[in-house]
C-alpha cells in the first residue's frame, strides 16, 4: 500500500509537471508577471486537495476547506485528461507538423469532457433487478434499495442529499441498506449541516441500516457512531439484523478493522431458514459469501467502478468483481458503482447509481434473474 501511494504521488506530480511545462511554452509571449501568477495559481491547485485532506480537522472557515476540496478535487481529473490530450496532440504533431496550438487544443477537448462528465454524475442511473432466492420464510416479495459511496462532506453536500433522499421515495423501498462510504473525511461538515437528518425523510418501514466503509475510517469510527446514534441510519458492525420481514442482514465492519468477524462467523448467528443478505463494503471477500452455502445476496460498493475512465481498467482488474451483477454459485451478487464520488465531481466511463432489488422467493417456473436499467 505504501509503494502504490508513492507510486500514484509519483505519477501525479509528474503529469502535473507535464502539463505545466507544455502550458508554459505556449504562455511565452505573455509577460513575466503573467507567468509568475500562472505558476502560483497552477501548484496551488495541485496540492489543493492534499491541503484540504491534511487539514480537515482544522478550525478553517467552512467555505476555505470547501474551496479548497473543490478546487483539489477537480484539478485531479483536469490534470489526468490533460495529459492524455496533450499527448494526443504532441503525436499528431510529430505527424502533422503543420498542427498547431496544440496545448489550447488539449485545454478545449478536456474542459468539454468534463462538462459531460459532470452532467452524468448529476442523473444518477436506477439499476433494477429481480431476484429470486430459494427460501420462502419471508414476506415476499420484498424491495431492498440500496446505496453506496455518498461520501457526504464537502463535495456532496446537504441539498445533494435531498435530491437522493427524493429519488429514494420515489422508489418505494421496504428497506434502505447503505453500504459504507456515506461520510467522506470527516464528519465535522456532516454534523455542522446536520445533512444526516434528511434521511427522517425516507419512506422505509423496515427502517435504515448502514455497514461502516473504508472512509468512516478515516472520519474516525468513533465520531461517525457517536454522530449517527442521534439519527435514524442504523449503523450496524458486525452483527446480524433481523428484519421484520423476515430477511436476515449480515452487516459486517470494514477491513480498515483487522479483528473484524469473517462472514462464516457472522453467517453462524443467522437463521438459514431465512434469506440471508451480506452487506460488506469493500468486494474482496464475495467468493466467502459463496462458500457458505446459505447467504442468497451479498451487496458492496467501495469501487466506484474506477470513476474515471481508464482508471476503471484498474479497478477491473484489481477485483475479481469490480461492478454490477453476477451469479456466484446459487448466490446472488451485486456491486454498486455508488451513488456520489470522491473528491472529482465527475462521472467518465461510468455512472452514479441506486439499485433497487425486489426479492422473490422461487417457484418451480421460476425464471433466470433479470436486470433493467433506468
Amino acid at each position: 500500500m505504501k509503494w502504490m501511494f508513492i507510486l500514484g504521488l509519483s505519477l501525479y506530480v509528474g503529469g502535473n509537471l507535464y502539463v505545466y511545462l507544455r502550458m508554459l511554452q505556449a504562455l511565452a509571449p505573455m509577460h513575466t508577471l503573467c507567468k509568475i501568477l500562472f505558476t502560483l495559481g497552477f501548484w496551488l491547485a495541485a496540492f489543493a486537495l492534499f491541503a484540504s485532506i491534511a487539514l480537515r480537522d482544522a478550525e478553517l472557515p467552512h467555505a476555505v476547506q470547501r474551496a479548497m476540496f473543490v478546487v483539489g478535487s477537480v484539478w485531479m481529473v483536469f490534470v489526468l485528461y490533460m495529459v492524455l490530450a496533450t499527448l494526443v496532440a504532441d503525436l499528431l504533431h510529430l505527424i502533422f507538423p503543420t498542427f498547431g496550438h496544440r496545448v489550447w487544443y488539449a485545454l478545449g477537448a478536456t474542459i468539454l469532457l468534463l462538462a459531460g462528465g459532470y452532467i452524468n454524475y448529476r442523473i444518477p442511473r436506477i439499476e433494477r433487478l429481480s431476484l429470486e432466492v430459494e427460501k420462502s420464510n419471508f414476506r415476499t416479495p420484498q424491495r431492498i434499495v440500496a446505496i453506496s459511496d455518498v461520501h457526504l462532506g464537502y463535495g456532496t453536500t446537504r441539498p445533494t442529499l435531498a435530491r437522493y433522499v427524493d429519488k429514494i421515495n420515489d422508489l418505494e423501498a421496504d428497506v434502505v441498506v447503505i453500504v459504507g462510504d456515506l461520510i467522506d473525511n470527516s464528519v465535522a461538515p456532516v454534523e455542522r449541516e446536520a445533512m444526516c437528518d434528511e434521511f427522517s425523510r425516507l419512506r422505509a418501514p423496515e427502517g435504515v441500516y448502514m455497514v461502516a466503509g473504508n472512509h468512516e475510517y478515516i472520519s474516525g469510527i468513533g465520531a461517525v457512531e457517536r454522530y449517527l446514534a442521534s439519527t435514524r441510519i442504523h449503523l450496524v458492525r458486525d452483527s446480524v439484523v433481523s428484519l421484520p420481514c423476515g430477511i436476515e442482514l449480515l452487516c459486517r465492519d470494514d477491513r480498515s478493522n483487522r479483528r473484524r468477524q469473517s462472514i462464516a462467523e457472522l453467517v453462524a448467528k443467522a437463521d438459514s431458514s431465512r434469506p440471508i443478505v451480506v452487506l460488506d463494503h469493500q468486494p474482496y471477500d464475495i467468493e466467502q459469501s459463496a462458500a457458505t452455502g446459505i447467504v442468497d445476496l451479498h451487496l458492496s460498493g467501495h469501487t466506484h467502478r474506477g470513476q474515471v475512465w481508464p482508471i476503471s481498467w484498474l479497478t477491473d482488474a484489481i477485483y475479481k468483481q469490480s461492478y454490477g451483477y453476477r451469479m456466484w454459485g446459487s448466490m446472488h451478487a451485486y456491486v454498486s458503482s455508488g451513488l456520489s464520488l470522491w473528491g472529482p465531481p465527475f462521472r467518465i466511463g461510468t455512472h452514479s447509481e441506486i439499485v433497487v432489488i425486489d426479492l422473490h422467493a422461487a417457484t418451480p417456473q421460476s425464471c433466470k434473474p433479470m436486470s433493467r436499467s433506468m
